[in-house]
């Protein structure tokens, strides 16, 4: 048997998806069980380390590719589509390139909006889901990152509006501190900040994707999620004053076999808050449904 490091995901290697060039930290069995998991707006794959090693000691196919959000390091060429929908493609994509039929997939944040998006478009390699706080329906982004989303829409303007989360209290105080119940790694939050501060090319695929984020669309697509009959689960930080427990209920209801477990002490990155908490939920998930036939 073929089997990876268990104990940390890889160093990112390049998987070339579509016209784009991800990279995509891997660790565990690759015949274990797969997940995919999918981040949100300016993080990389890094967010998800600590439940990804967990999951990876437990026998699971990790699959930990940094999406071009914000905080990539290989801007993408103009020919790629970047808005929700495409970037959805480009999730499919990476699973139709790696051949994987049975994939559990981890979304976060407006990874959530993307995820929710695959499945009406791209359901057939998608095993099972699980959302933790993301945006929902018209909530795409809560406020304020709505405002945030706007502006960016502008590279020079939102870089000159995140200009000053270079220095470590600003980005934890108004950055990202408000998203989580822990401490920040300064060394992590600098990893994702950086890419969109320094290149260009980077702050143009970002403003890509906002420019196609419609709250309109993802509401219409919420009508259709109905047809995913695979299970879902939300794992749900509660205390989170963005991405709202009721937001995660409003939108398991939409699925025909969806369950939502509040998770405490846990906000909107709830695989930093509570990273044992979301990989025993992952893994029991994946447990109690199995793989499909």
């Amino acid at each position: 048997m073929t089997t990876r490091d268990t104990t940390a995901p890889t160093n990112p290697s390049p998987v070339e998806v579509a016209g784009a060039v991800l990279d995509v930290a891997r660790a565990g069995d690759p015949t274990g069980p797969p997940v995919v998991f999918v981040h949100g707006a300016l993080v990389d794959h890094t967010l998800w380390t600590d439940v990804a090693a967990r999951l990876a000691a437990a026998g699971h196919d990790v699959h930990l590719p940094t999406w071009p959000l914000g905080s990539h390091r290989r801007p993408v060429p103009g020919s790629v589509d970047l808005s929700p929908e495409g970037v959805a493609d480009l999730v499919a994509a990476y699973l139709d390139h790696e051949n994987l039929t049975d994939a559990t997939v981890v979304a976060n944040d407006s990874g959530g909006a993307i995820t929710q998006f695959l499945l009406t478009r791209r359901p057939e390699r998608v095993g099972r889901v699980v959302f933790t706080n993301c945006d929902t329906f018209e909530r795409f982004p809560p406020f304020p990152f709505d405002r945030l989303f706007a502006v960016a829409r502008r590279p020079a303007l939102g870089r000159l509006l995140l200009l000053p989360t270079r220095w470590t209290p600003v980005r934890h105080a108004v950055g990202f501190g408000p998203l989580v119940s822990t401490p920040l790694d300064a060394e992590r939050t600098r990893r994702w900040i950086e890419p969109y501060l320094t290149d260009p090319g980077v702050r143009e695929d970002l403003a890509r994707f906002c420019r196609g984020v419609d709250p309109g669309a993802l509401a219409a697509n919420a009508s259709r999620l109905g047809s995913f009959e695979r299970p879902v689960l939300m794992a749900w930080g509660a205390d989170d004053r963005y991405f709202r427990l009721a937001d995660g209920r409003r939108l398991a209801a939409c699925f025909p076999d969806a369950e939502v477990v509040p998770i405490e002490g846990a906000r909107t990155f709830v695989a930093l808050d509570r990273p044992d908490r979301v990989t025993d939920l992952i893994a029991g998930f994946v447990r109690r449904y199995g793989r499909r036939p």
